[in-house]
């Protein structure tokens, strides 16, 4: 299949680029490099894709414009659309929530469109497991409802899919939406909390610990979220929405352990006040993955850490 993955040179892109050309799949990324990070962990990320694969392209272009994502979908006649591009993170949303609106929000109804006028009739949609918000409700279900985000970000996602289902109830796209629960790995962006960690931790400087320590994440590594993101391909959906998690959440304070294990580095903790846009915890119900796409998480995260750490020490990041 020729398949366009927006969001190609980021962390969930570019590992998602290299397994579908591992299928034999030709794969177009798409990507704007936005500086919310360094681009040249972008650049690197997609110098690794083009060295081990030819099938592969890269394009430089906003999904927030209409050019040259439309003429790019009219050219090749894609097969399908992953969608991954956006802006992340819940505490940067706070500060720019307009930018997230924008971009999350028009940049989708952008790659919507392109689809539709292209004839893309598949299309699979990066969603958060953000916009659950404050769910009193453990774990939280696919059919719960979305009354409580506390966060642009979050609100940006809801947003997203409710236009998926637009788009399949009036234009007829097949629409998958993935609700990711805090992907790591290798390659995992510099801001999120492990890559975060273990640089301090390396560098003998204090870990801040928002809170008690108690939150609560259902960390998912980088290779289970492909295996859900590819069993998407092969099936036709109408429109649908499924949780990619490790149905598994870790307490702060024990991934902060684990690190430090990992590293053989001892852990000096900053304790600082609980942060506006965090939930205290997240846990995704993943039945319905695993009855629909025979989702089942396989790397255990004191497996994950030890994978990320020999990553991280030998990139020198």
């Amino acid at each position: 299949m020729k398949i366009l993955v927006t969001g190609g040179a980021g962390f969930i892109g570019s590992h998602l680029c290299e397994r579908l050309l591992s299928r034999g799949h030709e794969v177009w990324a798409f990507d704007n490099l936005d500086p919310f990070y360094d681009p040249e962990l972008k650049r690197q990320n997609l110098r690794e894709i083009a060295a081990g694969f030819e099938r592969f392209r890269f394009v430089a272009g906003d999904i927030t414009t209409e050019e040259p994502l439309a003429s790019l979908c009219q050219d090749i006649r894609f097969d399908q659309i992953i969608h991954l591009a956006a802006r992340a993170g819940v505490r940067p949303s706070l500060e720019q929530p307009a930018l997230y609106q924008r971009v999350n929000v028009e940049g989708t109804v952008q790659v919507l469109e392109a689809a539709r006028r292209s004839g893309v009739r598949k299309l699979v949609l990066a969603s958060s497991s953000s916009v659950y918000g404050c769910n009193a409700k453990i774990p939280f279900s696919e059919s719960d409802p979305l009354t409580s985000p506390i966060s642009p970000y979050a609100a940006s996602k809801i947003a997203c899919e409710a236009l998926g289902h637009v788009y399949h109830r009036v234009y007829g796209l097949d629409v998958v939406m993935l609700r990711f629960f805090t992907v790591y790995g290798p390659r995992q962006r510099p801001d999120l909390a492990i890559h975060k960690f273990a640089r301090l931790i390396q560098a003998g400087q204090p870990v801040p610990v928002y809170g008690d320590g108690r939150t609560a994440r259902d960390y998912t590594y980088i290779s289970d979220i492909l295996d859900g993101i590819e069993a998407c391909l092969d099936q036709e959906f109408g429109y649908e929405i499924f949780n990619l998690g490790d149905a598994r959440p870790v307490q702060l304070e024990v991934l902060i352990n684990l690190l430090e294990a990992a590293l053989k580095r001892p852990v000096r903790r900053q304790y600082l006040s609980a942060q506006p846009g965090d939930v205290p915890i997240t846990c995704a119900d993943i039945h319905k993955a695993a009855d629909r796409l025979g989702y089942q998480p396989r790397v255990p995260l004191e497996e994950g850490i030890q994978r990320f750490v020999t990553w991280f020490l030998n990139q020198g990041r």
